[in-house]
């Protein structure tokens, strides 16, 4: 994570603004990217499943170098082999975060209080140190709001730094929502696409979900705006198998490399990437690694809008328009809202861990000028004491 400088947070105003500078008003570093990692594989070209050797050899390889924000292993839906995979997990995850200490290891578990569920938190209560995130499916569905309580509690005498992302697979958990994400382990929300149209009766497409599943898309956002949440998009199930190179950052370069070598598959989750991104979700799950750095250019702002954003900053607070008043900026009339906005997309690109020092640093210089209240507008994620 990129720190603010000492000299900066050290830098204190009085009265409202005085507590803004407390580097926890930032927030926690985003889910970002999550790639669904198979602990035990199936390997189809063999009609068998991996044994724990070559599922450790795998892992090594893959795990080891993934360029994700988060791995995901399933124990629920997606895995067969559930306690190999356990015991998979009991002998890699203190190895993998020696070698990437950097990735986010999140550990899906199974539905509340089921035998599967047990032998999970058995599991967790022996790695607690080497687990970020547990992801409760089907949330909320059997025992309520009480499962996400129930699991925070046993979850902060384990290791008070694993925190919660419920998953919202049904219209029960979308009710009961603003109860789901009332605790404070609770950071994000994550949206079950596939589960829920289930529930819901609704067939959805691979290539149009995200306009299928609109409406209930933008319930969730509006509870977890309210709440000060965040909200993971949902999985795409489309695989592809052409990765774009990791130097593609900026947007024209991504659209270039999807007209001449991205296949159809790779322009769909692209562009899914992105309308999520624009609403303002704070992750995306993926299924398949070439599709990891082709949703991060979706979701983390380029380096040219990040300078741009610091420029109509910089304007603003020369003509001392940042609380008040507007300022011609490229040919358009901007004012506090649209100032806000660009202060935004300097914090989500911290959040999603591409912000420098020194940018980093000017984002805090422009926090330092702004009531506790216009900070609470524009960054619910962060606490501001």
């Amino acid at each position: 994570m990129n720190k603010p400088t000492a000299a900066t947070l050290e830098h204190y105003h009085s009265g409202e603004y005085c507590h803004v500078f407390n580097p926890s008003v930032l927030g926690d570093l985003w889910p970002g990217i999550q790639l669904y990692y198979p602990p035990v594989k199936y390997a189809p070209s063999l009609g068998i499943y991996e044994d724990l050797e070559q599922a450790s050899q795998r892992m090594k390889k893959h795990a080891h170098n993934t360029n994700a924000h988060t791995l995901i292993f399933d124990l629920e839906d997606g895995c067969r082999q559930k306690e190999m995979s356990r015991t998979l997990l009991r002998q890699e995850l203190p190895l993998l975060r020696e070698k990437h200490p950097k990735v986010t290891v999140a550990i899906r578990v199974n539905p509340f209080r089921t035998d599967e569920y047990e032998l999970d938190m058995d599991m967790v209560r022996d790695m607690a140190d080497y687990i970020d995130v547990i992801m409760l499916s089907k949330a909320g569905e059997a025992y309520g709001a009480p499962e996400v309580r129930d699991l925070s509690n046993l979850l902060v005498n384990l290791n008070s730094k694993i925190t919660i992302q419920p998953i919202i697979e049904h219209p029960k958990s979308l009710k009961i929502a603003p109860d789901l994400m009332q605790y404070s382990t609770v950071r994000h929300v994550v949206f079950g696409i596939h589960d829920f149209s289930k529930a819901m009766g609704i067939s959805i497409t691979p290539q149009n979900w995200t306009e299928e599943l609109f409406y209930f898309l933008n319930q969730i956002m509006f509870e977890a705006r309210i709440a000060g949440k965040g909200v993971i998009g949902g999985v795409e199930t489309l695989i592809g198998t052409s990765s774009m190179p990791d130097k593609f950052v900026e947007p024209h370069d991504v659209r270039r490399w999807l007209d001449l070598h991205g296949e159809n598959e790779s322009r769909i989750v692209y562009k899914h990437a992105v309308q999520e991104a624009a609403m303002g979700l704070t992750g995306k799950q993926v299924i398949h690694p070439a599709h990891i750095h082709l949703c991060k250019v979706a979701y983390v702002p380029s380096p040219t809008e990040i300078r741009q954003k610091i420029n109509v900053l910089k304007a603003a607070i020369e003509a001392d328009a940042l609380l008040g008043g507007a300022i011609k900026f490229e040919g358009e009339m901007l004012d506090p809202p649209m100032f806000g906005k660009a202060l935004q997309t300097l914090l989500r690109a911290h959040a999603l861990r591409a912000l420098s020092e020194e940018d980093t640093a000017f984002a805090i210089t422009v926090l330092q000028q702004l009531p506790a209240q216009v900070i609470r507008q524009n960054w619910p994620y962060g606490v501001i004491l």
